[in-house]
């Protein structure tokens, strides 16, 4: 999947062929989540923990999309095999972001709880 510019993906929404069934919506869903949870890594990994929160945001909403949907919506099995895969591979990316935001988690927390850090 080719990535956009930061100013497209932000707003990407999943593409909807005029009488395609509803499964290749839901797919598209799922593509365009892997797709930001990609970009949320990409960002986590350059240290752009504000790009990593709108991503995060854009999520949010394509996840509450995708819910809305999928409410009269089934897949073939070869559409649910395609989507554990997508599946698998939003969790490998949230598991390497997550890795990635612990330091600066605990830095946050240090700062609102009015704990400094002491350079030696």
């Amino acid at each position: 999947m080719q990535l956009l510019p930061h100013s497209k993906r932000m707003n990407r929404t999943p593409r909807m062929t005029e009488g395609a069934p509803m499964n290749a919506e839901l797919l598209s869903y799922y593509e365009a989540i892997e797709q930001a949870s990609a970009d949320m890594l990409s960002a986590a990994r350059t240290g752009d923990w504000e790009q990593v929160v709108k991503l995060e945001g854009a999520c949010v909403l394509l996840i509450s999309q995708l819910k809305n949907a999928a409410k009269d919506s089934a897949m073939d099995p070869q559409q649910s095999r395609t989507k554990s895969r997508i599946m698998q591979r939003i969790l490998v990316n949230d598991a390497e972001i997550r890795h990635l935001a612990e330091p600066w988690l605990h830095e946050l927390e240090d700062t609102l709880a009015g704990r400094r850090q002491v350079l030696h």
